[in-house]
Parts: C-alpha cells; sequence; structure tokens
C-alpha cells in the first residue's frame, strides 16, 4: 500500500512541481530563480493547501524561488531534511521531537495546523458515548510512540481505566472500524471523519484536548538548524510565500481547494466534495490560532508536548536509550524565519 501511495505522489507531485505558475497574482522574479525542495509527508492534501495555492498563483517565483516538492516516499520527510536531502519537509509536533531527540538536525519553522488535526474515533452505531466506555476494546493503530500514552491519558481522564488492545492499522480508521477489525482509531477530522460521512460509515468522534490532552502542532514545516543557517534569506522567501499561500487559503477556502486539485488532478480530481469540505473545515477552525495569526508557534504549546513526551519516556537518542534530559525548546522550533509581522515573543 506505501509503494502505492508513493507511487500515486510521485505523479501527482512532479506534475504540480513541473506547472507554470497562474498568471496574475504573482510577479515575475528578477534574475535566476532559486530552487527549494519540500519533502511532503504523504499524498497531497488539504494539510497542504498553501503550498499548491503558493505555487500556482506564482508567489514562489516572485520571491525568487523554483520549489521543487518531493512526492511521500519510503523515506520520511524528517530523516530526508535531517540528514540535508531536502531543505524543507512537512512533519508534526510529537515526530520532530522524537527525531530532535536521536540527534537528527531538525526544527520546525512554519505550523500549518493550529490545532490537533486527530480525535478519537468510533461507529456512529457503536453505542459508545464517552472515552471511558473504550476500556477492554480494540485500538486500531499506526504504531505513533505517543498513540498509546495519550489513549491511556484520555480515557483515564474521561473516568475510565485506560486498559485497551492493540492493532496494527492497515487500512483506513472507517474502514477497520465497520469491518469490526477494532472498537477505535485516531481519524483526522479533516480528511478521514469527512471522507467516512461521505461514504455512509459515519464516525462519532471525541476531542483529545476536551480531556485535558495538550493540543499539538498536527502538521508543520520543518528545516534543518544548518539550511537554515546557510540561507536565511531563502529560508524568510519561503516562508513568506508560505504564509501568503496559506492567507489566501484560509480567506479564500473554495478557490484555494480548486487550486489543489488542479495541481494534483490525478489524485485529488476525483475527491472534489471531500476537498472543499476538508479545505472548508481547515480553513475556519485550523489554519489561524486564537490571536488570527498563520504560522505562528509558542513555547506553551511546545512545552507541554515535550514535557507529556519526556515523562512517559517516549524521546529516546539515537542508540534507543530513554532521554536523560528534556530537548531545549529552542532546538525544536523557531518563529524567526516568518514575516516580522507574524512572530510571536
Amino acid at each position: 500500500m506505501l509503494a502505492l501511495t508513493a507511487a500515486i505522489g510521485a505523479v501527482a507531485a512532479c506534475s504540480s512541481s513541473s506547472s507554470s505558475a497562474s498568471a496574475g497574482s504573482g510577479s515575475a522574479s528578477a534574475g535566476p530563480l532559486t530552487t527549494v525542495t519540500l519533502a511532503l509527508d504523504w499524498t497531497p492534501n488539504t494539510n497542504h493547501t498553501g503550498i499548491f495555492v503558493a505555487q500556482q498563483l506564482g508567489y514562489y517565483k516572485a520571491a525568487g524561488i523554483d520549489l521543487k516538492i518531493v512526492p511521500y516516499g519510503s523515506t520520511a520527510p524528517e530523516t530526508l531534511v535531517a540528514t540535508h536531502k531536502a531543505d524543507f519537509g512537512i512533519s508534526y509536533q510529537d515526530g520532530l521531537t522524537e527525531a530532535a531527540a536521536t540527534g537528527g538536525d531538525i526544527t520546525s519553522i512554519f505550523a500549518i495546523t493550529q490545532k490537533t488535526d486527530v480525535v478519537i474515533g468510533v461507529r456512529d452505531d457503536s453505542g459508545i458515548t464517552s472515552p471511558k466506555q473504550l476500556d477492554g476494546k480494540t485500538y486500531a493503530g499506526y504504531g505513533s510512540p505517543l498513540e498509546q500514552p495519550m489513549l491511556k491519558y484520555v480515557i483515564k481522564h474521561a473516568g475510565g481505566t485506560g486498559a485497551f488492545k492493540d492493532v496494527t492499522l492497515n487500512t483506513d480508521a472507517y474502514q477497520a472500524l465497520y469491518a469490526g477489525q477494532a472498537d477505535f482509531a485516531l481519524p483526522e477530522p479533516t480528511w478521514e471523519v469527512i471522507q467516512a460521512r461521505l461514504v455512509g460509515k459515519p464516525l462519532r468522534t471525541f476531542d483529545v484536548s476536551d480531556y485535558g490532552f495538550p493540543p499539538i502542532y498536527s502538521a508543520l514545516i520543518a528545516s534543518s538548524h544548518q539550511y537554515l543557517s546557510a540561507h536565511a534569506d531563502i529560508a524568510r522567501k519561503f516562508l513568506a510565500a508560505t504564509l501568503k499561500g496559506y492567507q489566501y487559503a484560509a480567506a479564500q477556502p473554495q478557490q484555494a481547494a480548486n487550486l489543489l486539485i488542479q495541481a494534483n488532478r490525478s489524485v485529488l480530481g476525483a475527491q472534489r466534495e471531500l476537498v472543499d469540505q476538508s479545505a472548508v473545515l481547515e480553513a475556519t477552525q485550523y489554519y489561524k490560532d486564537p490571536a488570527g495569526k498563520i504560522g505562528v508557534q509558542s513555547d506553551a504549546r511546545w512545552k507541554a508536548l515535550t514535557d507529556f513526551l519526556y515523562s512517559n519516556g517516549i524521546l529516546a537518542d539515537a542508540s534507543g536509550k530513554t532521554l536523560s534530559a528534556e530537548p531545549q525548546l529552542s532546538s525544536l522550533y523557531t518563529n524567526a524565519y516568518l514575516p516580522a509581522s507574524d512572530q510571536s515573543p
């Protein structure tokens, strides 16, 4: 399945990265363009909308950047960034923290989503109305080190004991639940939950943040300290164009969805309704922080999740030994490359 996904992603990404910018929105850059590479974390979806908007409307070229999108494959974007095979990559807060703990040269520079883009999902007809009822049930997971500790935390805070069975998910969350392979999963509300509803297999969901779990930057853009040090000006131009793309996606989700599909017809052309609904949801609930800013990150958010990862023994060094000290937040993220008006203290 991974091979097929990678192949599909390669077709889409190669097509999108070579496409010409649409006329009008971005003025052409004078002089040669600087090639910048960005590794995707999955096939193109609405987490990536602002990037494809910026590409399609010529924002990157206006900034003097020729963006090459690296399709998702067998090597994680965190590895590509940390080993300097890609300039930037799409990641997520816990995954980046785990990569940095092992000594990887990686840091977060832009928060794509400001809200945790994962929920506990059960069949809508399951009769389960609270996470406390998940005791003794079977969870279909993806193998992330954070999954079990997070679920135990939520179930306990809902009044349960936090004891459940675990199987590895080999299909979409809603398919596993409706096939009877598991009782609950962790689907993305901006994609799988919508998809499940559209195919007539709706899910009842529980937001983990409602039970006291720290909010997560579920999608972010990462780079390496080495690249940022050597190419600070290019990084700032890249983020300025990217920010403009996500501002457009937040203000005009329907038009942004059209541009995303236009850039990735082979992957998304037959999923217009899903993309449209997801684009609106991300624009209204996920791209902006409580102050209405896009891209910025905070110490409080990074500290809360890092504390949880460290206290639960999830963070390990390159040899697999549990860390004896928490990573420094300053090494995990920075707002320094965002336009000055969008930097948080």
